[in-house]
């Protein structure tokens, strides 16, 4: 017989077995100071939040001049600018609900980011394709039509995930530097939208 015998159900040693107490184990000690936060920060924050800053940059940049693109170049009627511009603004702020079904329930935050930034970045590619085409082919509005349903897929697909994604990458007890992170993902934002719509009217 061995010396230490087999616990029963209620966890307590018998046949003359001592259960010894384990170790604890050492405590954690959260950043406090900017040189131990800087060394402990997740440095795959700072693509999420360049990601965003551009996406936002793109979306903004384009919304900025949509109207005036519907109507100088795809000579739209002021009504149908009216009604595609709130269509494909209503439709960007509806996919979210398709984003956040297809990351918790399906393939996971990270997946669903890079699926849909690549669908993003072909809708602009289609969109930019688009004006290669001569204002009367029939190709040039179908285009745009299609680029821009891909964007509204794409940037609601990013929108409920990304936030998350970027508060994923950080530990219990780095509470200081997630609302760190989460003022510099707000801002840049705010930064890439505006930035954006004062810049893109210039190159139009």
């Amino acid at each position: 017989m061995s010396f230490k015998e087999k616990n029963d159900r209620n966890g307590k040693s018998y046949g003359g077995a001592v259960d010894l107490p384990q170790p604890a184990p050492p405590a954690f000690k959260p950043a406090e100071t900017w040189p131990e936060m800087i060394k402990a920060w997740p440095k795959t924050t700072f693509c999420i939040v360049s990601n965003e800053f551009c996406e936002r940059f793109s979306y903004y940049g384009m919304r900025t001049v949509l109207t005036l693109y519907l109507l100088n170049v795809l000579k739209f009627s002021d009504n149908a600018s009216t009604v595609f511009f709130n269509g494909f603004t209503v439709l960007c702020y509806a996919t979210p609900v398709l984003g956040s079904i297809l990351a918790d329930g399906y393939i996971g935050k990270f997946k669903t980011i890079m699926f849909v930034s690549l669908l993003y970045a072909l809708g602009q590619i289609v969109l930019a394709f688009s004006s290669t085409q001569t204002a009367t082919s029939k190709l040039h509005p179908m285009l745009d039509m299609l680029g821009l349903l891909i964007i509204a897929f794409g940037t609601g697909g990013i929108k409920p995930c990304v936030s998350a994604f970027g508060g994923d990458q950080f530990e219990l007890g780095q509470e200081r530097m997630l609302s760190i992170y989460f003022s510099l993902f707000y801002f840049s934002i705010n930064a890439g939208s505006m930035i954006s719509t004062f810049v893109s009217p210039i190159f139009r």
